[in-house]
């Protein structure tokens, strides 16, 4: 697609134009794309936005990375602001300070899953510790579960010895979905305290969590 047909299929009242308009633009430069991104970052079709958001995290560029940072912060979709947090990931560690800051403000579960995901495959384990020991003080079960398997992901990492001190707080926590994520979790760990608990899961009364500790064994 050429430019003016792009600038054309912008203005397009139908979404449906403005998406491929939006997702055309990864053939151009920053120089021409980013302008015509910003233009859109406050579309009415969240949709386009989402596009936007991941197209930005193509140009790596002070510009896109600021966009980012408001699209992340303050768009009212959640879809949008988590797409915004997957593509600021891909500026590498400056980023990190950010995402953690908004999954402080951002309570909802896609965003903060998402962001968790993200200083996961980043390796950014000081910074996954914190965000883990946050959600679980939360009550989103999605949220509970993402955090305990971020927590099992720092069994190699120097942030080992605090993940694994949290996760035997959360070993006979009232409900079994999460005994069942924090087996799976402690499984990754070498530890003698991590291997006793594992002992002790295996005798617990939901065949569930019993099973889930039993992994290892398979």
């Amino acid at each position: 697609m050429d430019l003016s047909q792009i600038k054309l299929d912008l203005q397009n009242p139908d979404f449906q134009y403005r998406i491929k308009a939006i997702a055309a633009l990864k053939d151009f430069t920053a120089e021409v794309a980013i302008p015509l991104l910003i233009q859109h970052i406050k579309d009415p079709e969240f949709l386009v936005r989402t596009f936007v958001a991941r197209e930005l995290g193509r140009q790596k560029t002070s510009e896109s990375f600021a966009a980012l940072l408001q699209i992340m912060r303050y768009d009212n979709t959640p879809n949008v602001r988590a797409e915004a947090a997957n593509s600021i990931s891909l500026f590498d560690r400056i980023s990190a300070a950010h995402l953690v800051q908004v999954f402080h403000q951002d309570d909802h579960w896609l965003v903060r899953r998402s962001i968790l995901s993200a200083l996961v495959e980043m390796q950014c384990y000081p910074e996954v510790l914190e965000i883990c020991c946050l959600g679980l003080l939360g009550e989103d079960a999605a949220v509970q579960e993402a955090c305990i398997d971020g927590l099992g992901s720092l069994s190699s990492s120097n942030q080992a010895e605090p993940a694994l001190s949290k996760l035997l707080e959360f070993k006979n926590a009232e409900f079994e979905y999460i005994r069942v994520r924090v087996a799976y979790a402690l499984i990754q760990f070498e530890s003698p305290e991590a291997k006793q608990a594992i002992v002790e899961l295996r005798n617990d009364s939901d065949y569930r969590v019993a099973g889930a500790a039993m992994e290892n064994l398979l």
